[in-house]
């Protein structure tokens, strides 16, 4: 059997290092010097309020078991502790979408590809995410030309706010003409819309509420290459520049007094 190496730490010599270097860590971390550089960084970091102040978050429970940690002297491991508590919510409530308290009053535009789904089956993942991307580029600069903000694409939708309803209309009848010049491996594909006006909240960079629904149903009603408008829309608009035809709409989720018409721009001279 071989000996034990002389050199090798015994258990009381690895005892000992530990013991050391616990002694050294309390004697560094209650150090004046630290506590008043861990003081510091707490004082330098971004206030915190929370957003639900009658509710207990995990972080907070966090905090208050740092704070309750070697409460009775003072430690710079507790104040770095509860700066980097105060820091990392700090992070989240800036990535929490803030609610408007305050309606905006906009024009929302929703598009949609007419039988896209169907095509989609028979085409394949790579001309699908070609379609798309033409699609998608192709309204988004029209709606960014004519003042509008372009919220989000819904798989094959897009939904945009206008301040001006006029120039909502315009960009819908636009954003058609764009996609129907598209090709894609001999599909031509075909756009509808429809809009309302209304006051949604804002969320962040969406937008949601009755008018965002309303909005949603009216482009529904619309067949390929139509624009429909809501009666809140047509009230805004400048009827001067458009031929408008009333539809026939029936819905769910919508104000039973909800009126729907086709617009057209007024050198169109199509029937409806």
């Amino acid at each position: 059997m071989t000996p034990p190496r002389s050199d090798a730490p015994s258990d009381d010599d690895a005892s000992s290092s530990l013991h050391r270097a616990g002694d050294f860590l309390s004697r560094t971390d209650s150090s004046d010097a630290a506590v008043r550089a861990a003081r510091l960084a707490r004082r330098l970091a971004p206030p915190e309020t929370p957003v639900f102040p009658t509710s207990e978050r995990t972080s907070d429970r966090l905090a208050r078991l740092i704070g309750d940690a070697k409460a009775g002297r003072p430690s710079a491991t507790r104040e770095l502790g509860l700066a980097s508590v105060s820091l990392w919510q700090n992070l989240i409530e800036r990535r929490r979408p803030s609610i408007s308290d305050t309606p905006v009053p906009v024009t929302i535009l929703f598009t949609d590809l007419v039988s896209f789904s169907s095509w989609a089956l028979r085409a394949g993942d790579d001309q699908v995410l070609d379609l798309l991307k033409q699609v998608n580029d192709s309204c988004a600069s029209v709606i960014r030309s004519h003042g509008g903000h372009v919220v989000k694409t819904l798989g094959d939708g897009t939904m945009a706010v206008f301040v001006d309803a006029t120039q909502a209309v315009e960009a819908a009848h636009e954003c058609g003409e764009a996609v129907a010049a598209i090709t894609v491996n001999g599909h031509r594909p075909s756009l509808r819309a429809g809009m309302h006006t209304g006051e949604p909240r804002a969320v962040g960079d969406d937008f949601i509420g009755v008018d965002v629904n309303i909005a949603a149903r009216v482009c529904d009603a619309a067949g390929s290459g139509e624009v429909y408008v809501s009666n809140a829309t047509l009230t805004d608009l400048d009827t001067d520049r458009f031929v408008v035809k009333k539809r026939r709409f029936r819905a769910k989720g919508v104000p039973k007094d909800l009126t729907v018409y086709r617009v057209l721009p007024r050198y169109d001279s199509g029937d409806a």
